[in-house]
């Protein structure tokens, strides 16, 4: 029952459009029909700005952290990484939105922030280097996914293993469009100042 309820919650707080509520709030603007049509943190970064674009990512984030930390509240005995998934399904599909979300890499490492920071790190830092030698974001996510599950590996945890490929085959996945285009060479790339 316990494992329901967190679902539940994990579920909405991952339903949460970070995105629509940045745009509309704040500039007035519906970003779904803006750029890439995304809820997430890349498009809001097109579209809105780097403002915008950090405080999307930064609350999108922050909706798997939570979603892990809920049970430690609760002091509940349940397996925190398969109730951070439900708010990656949730910012994924969400409710809030018809069920068109983002691309589900900030919430998937929001999720891995609540249950390993070392891994997070990781994580960012590897992000990062590739998006500034490669300037695509959707290559950089991908990238960072597969070294997740590597690091993973050397951390020695097998729950983490199995998720964070799981997620990784999942961001892979909510990526086609993005190989296609990247191999068509019509992916738009980042402009460093």
């Amino acid at each position: 029952m316990e494992y329901i309820i967190f679902a539940v919650i994990a579920y909405l707080l991952g339903s949460i459009p970070s995105g629509l509520i940045v745009g509309k709030i704040g500039y007035n603007i519906d970003i779904r029909e803006h750029g890439s049509g995304n809820l997430g943190g890349t498009n809001t970064f097109r579209v809105l700005g780097i403002k915008a674009g950090i405080i999307v990512t930064l609350a999108d984030i922050l909706k798997g952290t939570l979603a892990t930390l809920i049970p430690l509240f609760a002091e509940a005995d349940v397996y925190r990484l398969a109730i951070g998934i439900f708010a990656v399904i949730g910012h994924t599909y969400p409710l809030f939105a018809k069920f068109k979300g983002g691309k589900a890499v900030a919430t998937s490492g929001g999720i891995i922030l609540g249950v390993s920071p070392i891994l997070f790190i990781i994580m960012i830092l590897t992000f990062l280097l590739s998006l500034y030698i490669s300037k695509y974001v959707s290559l950089s996510s991908m990238i960072t996914g597969v070294v997740a599950v590597i690091a993973s590996v050397f951390l020695g945890n097998i729950g983490l293993i199995i998720v964070t490929a799981a997620l990784t085959l999942f961001v892979i996945y909510r990526h086609t469009a993005n190989i296609k285009r990247i191999i068509n060479k019509t992916e738009p790339k980042i402009k460093w100042m």
